[in-house]
């Protein structure tokens, strides 16, 4: 009886931290936006979210995870998506076709994070400088996941040129639906260009890539 009853209290001690620590992020994104990231304090964050300011560090250590709730997804999934592509798919055809998907979901992963979060972004040297390492990050573990797939080390010449040209594509059209997203352009006028101009940018690595890490 004590281990039949112990699994429920388990999942629900998990739900009420999860709900915990999706009320302390929500109430910060609401801040930060309002006041800015740099301008808001954690002891402001934990009074309004209504817990100690040693319960909002304990779900996120550092300020900027507050503001950057999905670290570890954007860092992960350029790796996740070669580890996980199809018999006979090369990894750029992948990887366009994981984009291509993101496009027509408009995931904020992607970029389509609307234009109140994407100015929190930009106004603060702070975020804009641990985005640019979480872009780093996302290209050295698809570096990681490419050596995996040919069977070749991390450091060699190919493995990272593959996945510094991967990176950079990525890391250019993120920076674009941010761009138009500051300038006013909805989510669905934003996909349709990004659609547009990710074809073309793709292209530019297929003589290079098309046969690369094919599973």
């Amino acid at each position: 009886m004590a281990t039949q009853t112990s699994v429920p209290a388990a999942g629900l001690r998990e739900t009420k931290k999860q709900e915990t620590r999706q009320l302390i992020s929500d109430h910060a994104t609401r801040l930060f936006i309002a006041q800015g990231f740099e301008q808001t304090t954690i002891a402001e964050i934990a009074a309004v979210a209504r817990v100690a300011k040693k319960t909002v560090t304990n779900y996120f250590p550092r300020k900027e995870d507050l503001a950057l709730d999905h670290q570890e997804e954007f860092a992960a999934s350029l790796a996740q998506t070669v580890t996980t592509r199809r018999p006979g798919e090369s990894a750029l055809a992948a990887l366009r076709r994981a984009f291509t998907g993101a496009v027509a979901a408009q995931d904020p992963v992607a970029g389509f994070s609307g234009p109140e979060f994407a100015g929190m972004i930009a106004d603060s040297p702070t975020l804009t400088v641990c985005l640019r390492g979480l872009h780093d990050q996302r290209e050295h573990r698809l570096a990681r996941a490419l050596a995996e797939a040919t069977g070749a080390q991390v450091d060699d010449i190919t493995v990272q040129t593959a996945a510094g040209l991967l990176g950079t594509v990525h890391r250019v059209l993120f920076q674009r639906i941010q761009t138009l997203t500051l300038a006013g352009h909805s989510n669905d006028e934003i996909a349709r260009t990004i659609g547009a101009e990710a074809t073309r940018a793709f292209d530019l690595l297929e003589p290079a890539l098309s046969d690369y890490a094919t599973a």
